[in-house]
């Protein structure tokens, strides 16, 4: 058996390799040639699934170490008979501490809205309670919380944690956050989007004038270098809410179960080689650590992709 996989997902080529033939590539070297001969594909968001890279292959199973799975075209997929699984919750408390992080660093404390309420929307929302927050969520997928108008009134910071879908979905949540939501939002408002690039057009929120907090960019790696260093982002960062030691772990393991069950192998454990491997991949997550972060992208702002591949895991 043939497996390619993303060599910056920690531990999978190391357990899988006595069971298959593991090819750890790049992300850029995953092109409809490398995985041709390939049973099964471990990708991260980098590595676009569709027909233009998988039509011809004997790919059978994909596997995206990542909540989000819109970078797979699942239409596709279930068209040809690959099957494929995503990792929901991975990194949802990552994610939520890199929230609480940016609101300590902004000085929050007034109303916050919530607009998705799913694993990281939840635990953001009961975050922001304890710090003594009044919380406002939308979730219309759920019937949950208050409308977006409402959010737009009252909330002082209103951060994203949502999928990124288009139409026909009946939620499309591409440009939610676009420039008719911003007008309707306080001038002070805050923007956060550490979901998905895409979410907020980038164009309209820099117009704004709105203060805000980017991790999620649109076209990455080539961001919107404008609204990188505007005044107003107050946080840049480069993709990198999710990235703790235990949301990779948690990813790994997800995306390993997954292939273990699709193709009938006895359960696989990472733990030991994790255990193994974690004093080198761990890096700074003292007290300031994001602003250090958005300092080295406003700092060296062509090198997106470089300082993400180098950042060491909370």
């Amino acid at each position: 058996m043939l497996v390619v996989v993303d060599k910056y997902i920690p531990f999978l080529a190391e357990v899988l390799s006595p069971y298959a033939t593991v090819v750890p590539l790049e992300p850029y070297e995953i092109t409809p040639e490398a995985v041709k001969g390939a049973d099964a594909l471990i990708i991260r968001t980098r590595t676009e699934a569709n027909r233009e890279l998988l039509e011809g292959s004997k790919v059978r199973f994909i596997a995206t170490a990542t909540i989000g799975y819109d970078h797979i075209d699942t239409e596709y997929c279930e068209q040809t008979g690959i099957r494929w699984a995503s990792c929901p919750g991975c990194n949802a408390q990552a994610v939520c501490d890199y929230v609480e992080e940016a609101l300590d660093s902004i000085g929050a404390k007034s109303t916050i809205g919530v607009v998705g309420y799913g694993h990281i929307g939840t635990l953001v929302a009961r975050m922001a309670e304890q710090k003594g927050l009044q919380v406002l969520v939308n979730d219309p997928p759920k019937n949950t919380g208050v409308s977006l108008g409402e959010i737009e009134e009252k909330c002082d910071i209103i951060t994203f944690h949502t999928p990124l879908t288009y139409a026909p979905n009946p939620y499309p949540t591409y440009h939610l956050c676009d420039a008719e939501f911003l007008k309707h939002c306080k001038k002070d408002a805050v923007i956060i989007n550490a979901a998905r690039g895409g979410i907020v057009d980038e164009k309209a929120l820099l117009e704004s004038g709105h203060r805000c907090v980017i991790d999620c960019w649109e076209n990455e790696p080539d961001i919107n270098r404008d609204l990188e260093l505007s005044p107003n982002t107050l946080i840049a960062s480069f993709h990198i809410a999710g990235y703790s030691w235990a949301g990779k772990m948690n990813a790994s393991r997800m995306c390993l179960d997954a292939f273990c069950k699709h193709f009938g192998i006895t359960p696989l454990s990472i733990e030991k080689k994790a255990l193994t491997l974690q004093p080198e991949t761990v890096g700074d997550s003292s007290k300031g650590w994001l602003n250090r972060v958005s300092e080295q992208l406003k700092s060296h702002p062509e090198s997106f992709e470089q300082l993400r591949k180098q950042y060491k895991l909370r």
